[in-house]
């Protein structure tokens, strides 16, 4: 799954994100998902998440859910 569709994302499930920093080079940071930030139903670059480590960025893939 990749990541654009809300419904698809729930707290607590492993994704991969590209942070704000990383969106040139689209290096990927794994983590947990603690919030869901974007409120449309889907967003073209991703869902935009908060990870239970306080980073932020868009899911480009869903590891487990």
């Amino acid at each position: 799954m990749d990541g654009r569709n809300r419904r698809e994302i729930r707290p607590g499930a492993a994704v991969e994100i590209v942070l704000k920093k990383d969106q040139r080079s689209g290096k990927r940071t794994r983590g947990v998902v603690k919030d869901i930030l974007t409120s449309s139903a889907s967003h073209p670059h991703g869902i935009k998440v908060r990870l239970q480590d306080g980073r932020v960025g868009r899911v480009k893939r869903i590891l487990q859910s």
